[in-house]
């Protein structure tokens, strides 16, 4: 039986054991504000890349590489998780800055020891991916908050400077309610909820996977849904946007 995927498993009658699994892509396009903040960010993320290139420390240039790499899949989660990363790496990064500022007495040329609490070579960051998740969590959001390309306090200026741009974006996306994302998930959220609902899961072109057409869910309030992401700023958002659509707290674990 441990040989045996899930899909040929029977039970004695000789019926599935488990229910088909159909999947499919729900297709939407950003907004304008969105799109914006979007391509803002990613270019933030490939000019540090190419300054994190020139670095000499391969230690650091690779802790510089992961903290960008996590700020993108932010960005990609939602307006809320990108946001809040925007906020603290700003936050800690002045903070950073505060610090030089006063050892170096407003010298703005000084070279700056790497910022990250400590920079991970390929190997750690290899042994991070298979850490317990609370580790990860924890180192993820030390690197991402402040490790930095910057190698001196004119530069470290420079790059706070954009995170304060880039910041108000977001913190603009984020008050004007564009969360396009959001938007598709709740109209899937009143399909599945309400019976009322006349939106169609089944409007794909082409069967997915060919495993033919999407069958209609069976609408109900006593529906269970489990929805998966990997942010907890996005899990936070999410937890208060569902319990304000079904109208009732406890309805979201």
């Amino acid at each position: 039986m441990r040989r045996m995927v899930k899909e040929g498993l029977l039970k004695f009658d000789a019926t599935p054991l488990f229910p088909e699994r159909i999947a499919y892509t729900v297709p939407f396009k950003l907004s304008d504000a969105e799109a914006q903040l979007y391509t803002e960010v990613t270019n933030y993320v490939r000019e540090e890349f190419n300054r994190a290139d020139a670095l000499e420390n391969e230690k650091r240039k690779g802790t510089v590489g992961f903290a960008l790499t996590m700020l993108q899949r932010r960005l990609a989660s939602s307006p809320e998780a990108i946001y809040q990363s925007l906020k603290r790496r700003r936050e800690k990064l002045e903070k950073k800055l505060r610090e030089l500022s006063l050892l170096h007495r407003g010298s703005t040329a000084a070279a700056i020891s790497p910022v990250a609490a400590e920079d991970l070579d390929s190997e750690e960051l290899e042994d991070l991916e298979d850490a317990p998740d609370n580790e990860i969590e924890k180192a993820e959001e030390e690197v991402l908050d402040q490790a930095t390309a910057a190698r001196t306090i004119a530069e470290l200026k420079a790059e706070i400077e954009i995170l304060r741009g880039l910041e108000v974006l977001a913190l603009a996306v984020r008050r004007s309610g564009e969360d396009t994302k959001w938007r598709e998930l709740a109209g899937l959220l009143g399909e599945i909820f309400t019976p009322a609902s006349i939106a169609d899961l089944s409007a794909e072109t082409s069967p997915p996977y060919g495993a033919g057409a999407v069958p209609r869910p069976k609408s109900s309030p006593h529906q269970k849904l489990v929805i998966f992401t990997e942010h907890r700023d996005t899990l936070t958002y999410l937890e208060q946007r569902v319990s304000t659509l079904l109208g009732r707290r406890e309805s979201v674990v």
